[in-house]
């Protein structure tokens, strides 16, 4: 009889007085999704024994404001998830000194659910207001510095709310990990936005933004990013691919880039005549070179070569021979440049550099490049660019970027090589 009463267009007040207590859950739960209850009678079910009957009041957009801060409370996580979804498409327009009580209960329970115990709440009140663009400010810079990237990311890439103002200072606090890639997401970043990812030497998030047609970039951030390009390969394709470069960028860009960007590069279609002869010029000498390499020695025909040693020597006296000018050199394959390099700053005798070489040894490898003063990861290039060596042998760094040799064994892979020459053997 009860269920029959719940199938009739109306009810009366007292038949659903009498519902709102009736013993079997299955009928409170169908009175709850009723659109034309008085509302304390919606109020009370918000309070019921059963947490399938509260959540289908936190789903209804007749219950009364005041229950929302009852439900924002709830004891059940997925009443307070179904609420968060609910009042996120009337939160619009609300904001913290709402005069009107009824208002001011929703905009309390938002308070409540951006701070809410359990992620996933958080996470669906951030997913539904996201791209909001009058969502209350508070709210959305609340669920902006979350320290659940889940929580932060939405808000992050998409709400029109965050100001460039609040970014950075979100930045400079340091979000979840993962939120400043959210923000290299955004849609039209502004250049001060830009150079405050930038700053951060975060390569993930440099990436994202570079990858970001829509994100502003300082030409003088853009030129100090190429110059540090060679060393990270995630922002080679972006770079290439960036719809506006500096003057001279291409150029750059052609020293270093895997063959299948070069391409890219080449078929830009903002590249003007002269720029585009000087990168073509380019890929013929890394193609020239590169072919020279593997046609002689394995790849090794520098060694039967006469360093430059007085060229790299200036740049040393004059304090230009540092890791970024070795970089380079390595990078576009001028390999009896890097090998110069290394015997200058490690003031070892060239026949002992160059049998670290000929012998292909991984850790004799890391040592020189460690007596150098290069970092670790330079020496994995020499490794596979220099001396061809397998990439199962290859020899990289510990997990924070370091020699995975101890000094001491360093020191005793250039003693041992030392002796090697001394002695002439094999």
């Amino acid at each position: 009889m009860s269920m029959d009463i719940l199938n009739n267009e109306t009810i009366t007040y007292d038949q659903s007085k009498d519902l709102a207590r009736h013993e079997d859950p299955k009928v409170r739960r169908a009175l709850a999704k009723r659109k034309d209850l008085k509302q304390e009678i919606l109020y009370y079910l918000a309070e019921d024994s059963d947490a399938e009957v509260r959540k289908t009041v936190a789903q209804n957009a007749a219950a009364p404001r005041q229950t929302d801060i009852l439900l924002a409370k709830d004891a059940d996580a997925d009443v307070r998830g179904d609420l968060a979804t609910k009042i996120a498409r009337i939160a619009p327009g609300l904001s913290a000194d709402e005069q009107d009580k009824a208002h001011r209960a929703t905009y309390e329970a938002l308070e409540l659910l951006a701070k809410d115990q359990i992620t996933k709440v958080r996470e669906i009140l951030s997913e539904a207001l996201r791209d909001v663009a009058d969502a209350p400010p508070d709210v959305i810079k609340t669920l902006a510095v979350d320290t659940e990237i889940e929580v932060s990311g939405p808000v992050l890439e998409f709400s029109p709310v965050l100001t460039d103002e609040d970014l950075l200072e979100i930045i400079q606090s340091g979000p979840a990990k993962g939120g400043l890639n959210a923000i290299s997401k955004r849609s039209a970043v502004s250049e001060n936005v830009s150079d405050a990812i930038v700053g951060t030497d975060d390569v993930e998030a440099i990436a994202d933004l570079l990858s970001n047609d829509s994100a502003q970039i300082r030409e003088a951030a853009l030129d100090d990013l190429i110059e540090r390009a060679p060393d990270f390969d995630l922002w080679h394709a972006p770079l290439a691919g960036r719809p506006k470069l500096p003057d001279g960028a291409a150029t750059k860009l052609a020293l270093f880039l895997a063959d299948n960007l070069l391409e890219v590069l080449q078929e830009r279609a903002d590249l003007d005549a002269e720029t585009l002869a000087n990168v073509k010029a380019v890929v013929q000498q890394r193609i020239g070179s590169e072919g020279g390499q593997k046609d002689s020695d394995g790849g090794q025909d520098y060694l039967n070569m006469e360093p430059p040693l007085d060229m790299v020597g200036r740049l040393y006296k004059a304090r230009k021979l540092d890791g970024n000018v070795v970089g380079k050199a390595l990078n576009a394959g001028d390999h009896a440049f890097v090998l110069a390099a290394l015997i200058v700053r490690t003031e070892l005798d060239q026949a002992v550099v160059k049998r670290i070489f000929v012998e292909k040894s991984a850790k004799g490898i890391m040592a020189l490049s460690w007596k150098s003063g290069m970092p670790a990861k330079m020496a994995v290039q020499m490794q596979q660019r220099m001396a061809r060596i397998a990439p199962s042998e290859v020899i990289t760094p510990d997990d924070s970027g370091e020699y995975p040799l101890s000094n001491d064994d360093l020191n005793f892979q250039l003693e041992f090589f030392a002796d090697l020459s001394a002695k002439g053997t094999s």
